[in-house]
């Protein structure tokens, strides 16, 4: 890595949230005698080990472990201990100022993070530390009305070269590269990242990495994934490491953290100090978007060029008595976001779901937010999500949906139809990133029914012994006058209407195996309608009359007659004898 020794931090210089220990490695770490890490990765100094970090996305980082800036904070801090951090545009080191728009964000996503997940302790000054090492403080505030980067930030292309080899994984629609993925915004989020921890913090419908509002409740969710408490070091760190594995980013990150926490203030967006000092300087690749990137002059043969001054402020004179008073760029306080205000779920509508199998439940589960005086919360994005052994889904074939509550409070479920697997199971609905007490819907699926069993007109049901039944049999099924497809029917061979116990002896039915069984369960067709074709029942060897009684849930039962006849005895013919006619007498020859 050719990052300047200057800009090194001291080995071991690391701290908690409470950031003191970190301004006073900051110290240590600009003194000549400073000492690099060993580089051995393109995107930072050392990789880290197993066991130092647990990204919370899997394998990988938040960034890809994309290049970064390396540039440290200035030896002069802002402001000294325990002093406000309101201060005015003019005063304190040019670095200490952060865009209004990104200093906004920071602030927001820390106050609904920390509504959200309190144990979590994300400091705000933790976000500007990442932004200012992934995007230099978004370009130096270059971000429109919306917070949207403008051009918009992109990382190298992760193939290989360098760098990390990630293939492309969003067909290019937030980094606009079809074959390999880049860092995109002003967090750096890779895309398979982004596509999993992505927000809509801004609330316009969109979940865009190159928006600073969204990116940066994104960043904040993932450094408090896996439970961490930001307020202990371990955690710190690793949550820092997942972002990117580099023990220099590592210290880098940190330092910017310590520096933002001794003061800091707002200048207007597009004027902050832009970004130098690359982690990967000497590998090629830029961070913003190629079609906006100006061209560098080639420099004359023979002709030393002039090395560009280090962007730092020198001393500030003492300011003459203004004729009028500087004009600050307001702020507006971030807004709170509508999960942080929801106190509980309350059900509405549904709460005991029944279905039959194959079917639509009648109704869907409703919940209303409601916030701490009981008045419903609109923009509430609420999942509804099924829990427990069953087959029944939502419309979409999904086990989960998102609803967002109107301005009524009220979120309802999409349309749930059942499987075919009956029993019980839960629709769960809780709010999404909040930790607050599920509504429970109790959801049950029966078996089809069929409260009537007719057996339709055709011919009587007669065979020998030892052959087949031949003739058709149908059974229309019918449930409160309906049609009742997909019923499951039960039919057992029996000697009695009155005692109906399997027979043991007599006709049965052919079995899948070609076995002889005398219970089988059938199901109705799509018309209602149950089927014996010719063969299905075999007539035994015992002669007699016996029936096929049919039952289904719901209480339909009938019988069909089956009748088994012996074979008839054949008739003797009559010997000559037995004629009565007179035996002719032989003539006798001449």
């Amino acid at each position: 890595m050719a990052a300047h020794i200057g800009h090194r931090l001291r080995k071991g210089a690391t701290s908690g949230v409470v950031m003191a220990a970190a301004v006073a490695a900051l110290a240590a770490s600009q003194a000549p005698e400073v000492i690099p890490p060993a580089a051995d990765n393109a995107g930072g100094d050392t990789a880290i080990g197993a066991g130092d970090t647990a990204p919370p996305s899997g394998d990988g980082s938040a960034t890809g472990d994309s290049p970064y800036y390396t540039k440290l904070p200035p030896l002069n801090t802002p402001n000294k201990p325990g002093a406000t951090t309101n201060l005015p545009v003019i005063a304190g080191p040019a670095e200490a100022g952060i865009p209004a728009s990104v200093y906004s964000a920071y602030k927001r996503a820390e106050l609904s993070i920390r509504s959200t997940d309190p144990g979590c302790n994300l400091p705000w000054q933790l976000l500007a530390g990442i932004g200012k090492v992934e995007s230099g403080q978004a370009n130096g505030g270059r971000v429109d009305a919306n917070g949207t980067a403008s051009p918009r930030i992109l990382g190298p292309a992760l193939d290989g070269n360098g760098f990390a080899m990630i293939a492309d994984t969003d067909g290019g629609a937030y980094d606009g590269d079809k074959v390999h993925d880049r860092a995109v915004g002003p967090m750096q989020f890779i895309p398979s990242t982004w596509a999993t921890w992505g927000q809509d913090a801004n609330s316009d419908g969109k979940k865009d990495p190159n928006n600073i509002y969204d990116a940066a409740q994104a960043a904040g969710l993932y450094l408090c994934a896996n439970d961490r408490n930001l307020a202990l070091k371990a955690d710190l760190d690793q949550a820092i490491l997942s972002y990117n594995r580099s023990r220099e980013y590592l210290n880098t990150v940190l330092s910017w953290a310590a520096f933002y926490e001794r003061g800091t203030h707002q200048v207007p967006d597009g004027t902050g100090v832009l970004p130098v000092g690359r982690s990967d300087e000497g590998n090629r690749g830029n961070r913003t978007h190629p079609s906006t990137q100006p061209s560098t002059p080639a420099p004359n043969p023979g002709t030393q060029q002039p090395k560009p001054p280090e962007n730092r402020p020198g001393p500030v004179k003492p300011p003459t008595v203004p004729t009028k008073p500087p004009v600050t760029t307001p702020v507006k306080p971030p807004a709170v976001p509508a999960a942080a205000k929801v106190t509980r779920l309350a059900i509405v509508a549904n709460q005991q779901l029944t279905a039959t199998t194959g079917s639509a439940f009648t109704g869907a589960p409703r919940v209303a937010a409601l916030d701490a005086s009981g008045k419903p919360v609109a923009g509430v994005s609420i999942r509804f999500e099924i829990a427990g052994t069953t087959d029944s889904r939502f419309a979409d074939g999904g086990t989960t949906a998102l609803v967002t509550t109107g301005s009524t409070g009220l979120a309802t479920a999409a349309a749930l139809r059942a499987g075919e697997k009956t029993g019980s199971f839960t629709v769960r609905a809780t709010v999404v990133g909040r930790t607050l007490g599920a509504a429970d819907f109790a959801a049950t699926v029966t078996e089809r029914r069929a409260d009537t069993l007719t057996r339709v007109p055709g011919d009587a049901l007669t065979a020998t012994t030892g052959s087949s039944f031949t003739q058709q049999v149908q059974v229309k099924a019918t449930d409160k006058g309906a049609l009742a497809p997909g019923v499951l029917v039960t039919a057992v061979i029996v000697t009695s209407k009155t005692d109906p116990k399997e027979s043991t002896e007599g006709p049965s039915f052919k079995g899948a195996d070609g076995t002889a069984v005398r219970t089988v369960t059938l199901k109705t067709g799509t018309d209602g309608l149950l089927t014996f074709e010719s063969g299905d029942i075999l007539a035994g060897d015992t002669a007699g009359t016996f029936y096929v009684q049919l039952t289904a849930p719901g209480g339909g039962t009938t019988f069909i007659d089956l009748t088994v006849e012996a074979p008839a005895t054949p008739t003797p013919e009559p010997s000559p004898s037995d004629s009565g006619s007179p035996t002719p007498t032989p003539t006798p020859s001449a």
